[in-house]
């Protein structure tokens, strides 16, 4: 089960079909929540894979920690922060205020893609509660920054 969620979140395939979803069946609300989920998905992912990644460079858990295949089948790139997790937290946290319902039905394949990095061998707790914090800052700036812009220029 925790493989299908690994595979559905890969390359935030997971979070863009959430957001079709709500776009085309929630109206007028399912589309301002599916435009907040992809804003502070893509500001989560610049944050964590190409920043914190690029000036991190911290290796992945050792191999021997997970008696299980998915061990072997793990990214190249930087263990901090978790990337999938910064998506999934954001992308939940960005449409909770948009469409609450939605919101809450995105935090069971939210929580499970988190959980699913620990026990895959791909992070450190350390790395997904990194990931979590991204995405919850992604989701809020995405929330203010048009009134952060506004009061800029005024």
């Amino acid at each position: 089960m925790l493989s299908a969620v690994e595979e559905a979140a890969e390359g935030t395939k997971l979070w863009c079909g959430a957001a079709v979803a709500m776009a085309w069946t929630g109206g007028r609300r399912g589309r301002r929540a599916a435009a907040a989920g992809l804003a502070a998905v893509a500001l989560a992912q610049l944050v964590s894979n190409a920043l914190c990644k690029q000036l991190a460079d911290r290796p992945r858990p050792p191999k021997e920690w997970f008696p299980h295949d998915e061990a072997e089948d793990r990214p190249d790139s930087s263990s901090f922060p978790s990337g999938h997790t910064a998506a999934a937290v954001a992308f939940t946290a960005a449409v909770a205020p948009a469409w609450p319902p939605a919101g809450v039905l995105c935090t069971v394949p939210a929580a499970m893609v988190a959980f699913e990095r620990v026990q895959s061998g791909a992070h450190y707790p350390s790395d997904v509660a990194a990931g979590a914090t991204i995405g919850l800052a992604s989701a809020w700036f995405t929330r203010r920054a048009p009134r952060l812009l506004l009061r800029a220029w005024a």
